[in-house]
């Protein structure tokens, strides 16, 4: 290679690397931030133990608040259920029917007071003595102070019996929220984003099942120095820029959804504007997803 060749290599070679720091610098110079996405994750865990019976999803399936996604064995629970439910129903049966129990009684009060009022116009009549009509009103006093003592005794076991009908209902109500807990449950509407659990698999209460997060929105988390701030607020639109690679950014609308109100030590991972800062704030700034936007994917700012 001749002399002249090497000068003209060289000077393409300087060129280029010029072209090359000036689009990197006009590329710096044009956002104002750069972060990352991410998104609020919600780890499920399992609340009782028992073996999987079914967990048929798929990590990056859509998914809904309160959709069942799977179940723990719940058949110990629900034979359980059953037997109190079977000692429920014989403790009713043998519930004492306080009316139909006191009727005789009252009925022997009512003829009793008929009695007497026989046998009050007999003494007035001379035809009976006042000792029949003392015994009469005996008798009364009698029937009055047994029907007392038996709506007493009867109340007293109803209400025994009520008591301990609540408590076995109560019962119910613990297993009913134990088979409740037996359902695997997503709390949040989004993506099932990892699965930690399969069928078969024996779950233990604090266990970890699958890990959700919401994909409509996500949350781009940037860092601003403190010659920014006077640039930022919460509520404000931003311009927000996906990076896609191969220098094809696309744009998004966002809206700046909080500002840490507390300087931190700019990350290693993070670019800022001014990499010689050593303070920053934390930010969050809402997007909506057009179904592109992933977590983990870089993000740039213009505010």
């Amino acid at each position: 290679m001749t002399t002249k060749a090497i000068l003209n290599y060289k000077l393409i070679l300087a060129c280029l690397f010029f072209v090359s720091l000036v689009s990197c610098g006009n590329r710096d110079n044009d956002y104002d931030a750069t972060g990352t996405f991410e998104t609020t994750e919600v780890i499920v865990s399992a609340e009782v133990m028992g073996e999987i019976t079914s967990f048929d999803v798929q990590e990056g399936q859509d998914i809904v608040a309160g959709q069942v996604l799977g179940c723990i064995d719940s058949t110990q629970l629900y034979l359980k259920k059953l037997q109190i439910e079977a000692s429920q129903k014989a403790l009713l049966s043998r519930r004492p029917d306080v009316r139909k129990q006191i009727a005789a009684l009252e009925q022997q009060i009512a003829t009793a007071y008929t009695e007497k009022k026989r046998v009050e116009s007999l003494v007035k009549a001379n035809a009976a003595t006042t000792k029949q009509l003392d015994d009469a009103n005996a008798q009364i006093a009698v029937l009055e102070k047994q029907l007392i003592a038996s709506k007493t005794t009867l109340q007293s076991t109803d209400a025994g019996m009520t008591n301990d009908n609540s408590a076995l209902q109560a019962q119910i109500g613990q297993i009913d929220d134990q088979l409740r807990k037996c359902r695997i449950t997503s709390p949040v509407s989004g993506v099932l984003l990892v699965k930690y659990a399969e069928k078969g698999e024996l779950a233990a209460a604090g266990k970890a099942l699958f890990k959700a997060g919401n994909m409509d929105e996500l949350i781009l988390r940037a860092y601003v120095t403190a010659d920014q701030l006077g640039k930022v607020k919460a509520g404000q639109k931003v311009k927000v820029f996906a990076d896609y690679g191969k220098d094809q950014p696309k744009e998004y609308s966002g809206t700046v959804n909080w500002i840490s109100a507390k300087a931190e030590f700019t990350p290693k991972t993070i670019q800022t504007k001014d990499e010689r800062a050593n303070l920053v704030y934390a930010v969050k700034i809402g997007v909506k997803n057009d179904g592109y936007l992933k977590i983990g994917m870089y993000g740039d700012i213009k505010f």
